[in-house]
């Protein structure tokens, strides 16, 4: 058994890219997973992703946590029918801390071959400023994009619609 047979057996995967079980028999792949650190722990719905790259590990492939350092300091409008109180600089840093303690449970940092790793996105997006977010990021999106999205369209109609900061989340 390979790593999609397996996955597939343990009901993980609903559907692929065709050519997905070719490359996987052929090759080592690095596969990532993004948490929010707006919370102090992992939660029942991170288990499949996580469990599926254990698998993964188990089978050579390389996962990579990418951790929402920067975007939890805004905080995921999806969901929501408010906006997220901000957590502070050190209250994301502890979440991040607690949640990679969690994760060492799960994933193997130390195993010499393909060892899981951590990847916070506050590292590249804390360097960001605003006229490259503007110039670099933001002509890649458009404003009907982003209406489109059922995260924007449940808020905008609210009276206290959606601010600036979960918009551009």
């Amino acid at each position: 058994m390979n790593a999609i047979e397996e996955l597939r057996w343990r009901g993980f995967v609903y559907d692929h890219t065709e050519n997905v079980p070719d490359l996987l028999a052929k090759e080592k792949i690095t596969l990532y997973n993004g948490f929010d650190p707006t919370g102090d722990s992992l939660h029942i719905g991170h288990l499949v992703p996580m469990m599926a790259m254990a698998r993964m590990q188990r089978y050579g492939h390389t996962p990579i946590a990418l951790a929402g350092g920067g975007t939890g300091m805004i905080g995921d409008p999806s969901g929501r029918s408010t906006e997220r109180n901000l957590l502070t600089l050190d209250e994301v840093q502890a979440n991040l801390e607690r949640i990679q303690q969690q994760l060492s449970g799960i994933l193997d940092f130390e195993v010499k071959s393909n060892p899981a790793r951590i990847v916070n996105n506050a590292t590249w997006l804390s360097q960001l400023s605003m006229m490259e977010f503007l110039r670099d990021v933001g002509k890649h999106f458009t404003v009907n994009y982003m209406m489109a999205k059922d995260s924007v369209k449940s808020r905008i109609s609210r009276e206290d619609g959606i601010s600036y900061t979960e918009f551009s989340y």
